[in-house]
């Protein structure tokens, strides 16, 4: 069976997976705009960025698009 199919697998790992994007974001200093039980959507560069925790697809007009939580954070990370 596919992971991309695994609905119990999703329902377990989604809340974590959600709460981490969160957390590490808000650490940013970025604030979150909207969230539901799948996405979560914030403000960078005058453009909104909308991440879907759980398969970690990110995409936005300011960002590169692109899978993985770490990629999107290194991206959004302030410059010193």
């Amino acid at each position: 069976m596919s992971n991309r199919l695994d609905k119990e697998r999703e329902q377990r790992l989604q809340p974590e997976r959600m709460d981490y994007a969160v957390k590490e974001i808000e650490k940013l200093g970025y604030a979150i705009t909207y969230r539901d039980k799948t996405r979560i959507q914030f403000g960078f560069m005058d453009s909104y960025v909308t991440l879907f925790p759980y398969s970690g697809w990110h995409t936005g007009k300011t960002i590169k698009d692109g899978r993985g939580i770490e990629k999107l954070l290194a991206q959004i990370k302030p410059k010193p």
